[in-house]
């Protein structure tokens, strides 16, 4: 036993041993995954021989990267035949910079195929990275993979063109579409890793309301938070929310709590969880006809232990989680906040409060809050729907984060490669 210890305290003095090492990958960028529907899919055969370029901004930087491709929701393998990244021309579309373009490599090969209901990352090339740094992947398929794997709500232009596109610094009669497909995320070897703020939420997170590539939600506003403070430079913030998105039930992706594995716990160096969810549960109660009190326990009931459920397994992961509670919807004409419902959701929002359940708490909900109203969005806040906020309330939500809670060093992290 005494050997071992000391074996061990070597190791941990030996430069770039595995105690010692002060770069490591972590998470720069993601996108939650789903099966798109109706005008969110690609047509039929548009992936055959096509190529996806594919532009997403990082939050934190380093000096080599290496990208996520996701088949999570085909049924058949998916065949890569080549992929590139590069540095976009601004404000030019599809275009890139010829002289960052580089082909991406799989285990040294060109392509790759990933097996149905996998993530596959790239072997890592060197290309250094500044926080807000934008970057173009180009992936070029065989075809689709039984069913597409998307992210709907990008907030940004992607491009589709036939055959192989991977070395062009721009593309022919390429299609433009406002989706993710395939992509979910981007890692970079940061020195040091400062680790990642993943966000798991739904269309508020999302970023229905921002401005397509203005990279205005409320998370992109967070993230300049983080950058900005000397404490949380190096921080990453990852969006994963899903416009629509339930904690306990289907909708139009996956659960909250489905999805919590894939989305959170795999991913590399996350250090802090916020969970903002359960307004669509809610509004799902509010269009339920003849719901009953008993109902309405039950709805509390049910998300409180799912939080629970949540807080117990990002703490079995050494990840703090940060409860944010739920914003007002009273004006919304979609969901139907009825005295019930907004009864439900204060006693959810007080159970969030309570000391000695998440890490910390973030007041979104007296954040937004109409001061007169409080059970509607203020309207300086309001994109118009009384639901979702614009960017003007994406800042004020990000403002309700204190980087205090994500400054410190989490307790008991294990904080390998």
């Amino acid at each position: 036993m005494m050997r071992m210890i000391g074996l061990a305290a070597a190791l941990a003095l030996i430069p770039g041993g595995a105690w010692a090492q002060s770069c490591a990958w972590q998470p720069a960028w993601a996108s939650a995954q789903m099966v798109p529907g109706g005008d969110n899919r690609l047509a039929p055969g548009a992936l055959d021989d096509a190529s996806l370029r594919q532009v997403a901004r990082v939050s934190t930087g380093g000096q080599r990267v290496r990208v996520r491709i996701s088949n999570a929701f085909g049924t058949k393998p998916l065949d890569v035949r080549g992929a590139s990244i590069a540095r976009p021309v601004r404000n030019d579309g599809h275009a890139v910079k010829a002289a960052s373009l580089m082909p991406l490599r799989f285990a040294g090969e060109p392509g790759t195929r990933v097996p149905a209901g996998a993530d596959w990352l790239s072997d890592p090339v060197p290309m250094p990275l500044a926080a807000f740094d934008d970057v173009a992947v180009t992936l070029h398929v065989a075809g689709e993979p039984g069913e597409q794997t998307s992210h709907p709500g990008s907030r940004a232009t992607s491009w589709l063109a036939k055959g192989d596109a991977t070395a062009a610094t721009t593309l022919t009669d390429a299609q433009a579409t406002e989706h993710w497909f395939l992509l979910s995320g981007i890692e970079v070897e940061a020195c040091p890793a400062r680790g990642a703020v993943v966000v798991l939420g739904d269309s508020i997170t999302d970023g229905r309301g921002s401005t397509t590539n203005g990279n205005d939600r409320w998370t992109d506003a967070l993230a300049r938070r983080l950058q900005g403070d000397p404490r949380t430079r190096g921080m990453s913030v990852l969006n994963q929310g899903i416009g629509g998105n339930n904690i306990l039930v289907d909708g139009l992706g996956p659960s909250a709590m489905a999805r919590l594995d894939r989305d959170v716990l795999a991913l590399p160096r996350v250090t802090d969880l916020i969970v903002l969810e359960g307004v669509n549960d809610l509004g799902g109660l509010s269009r339920t006809e003849g719901a009953t009190p008993a109902d309405h326990r039950a709805m509390l009931h049910r998300l409180t232990a799912a939080f629970s459920q949540m807080i117990e397994r990002a703490h079995a992961h050494g990840i703090r989680i940060h409860g944010a509670t739920i914003m007002p919807f009273g004006a919304s004409d979609y969901y139907h906040a009825t005295p019930e419902v907004e009864a439900t959701r204060r006693a959810i929002n007080a159970w969030i409060r309570t000391p000695g359940r998440f890490d910390s708490v973030i007041d979104m909900d007296r954040a937004t809050a109409d001061p007169a109203r409080p059970d509607r969005l203020d309207k300086r806040y309001d994109v118009g729907d009384g639901l979702h906020t614009s960017p003007a309330g994406f800042r004020r939500m990000a403002e309700a984060v204190a980087i205090e809670a994500l400054a410190a060093p989490v307790a008991g992290r294990i904080t390998g490669p």
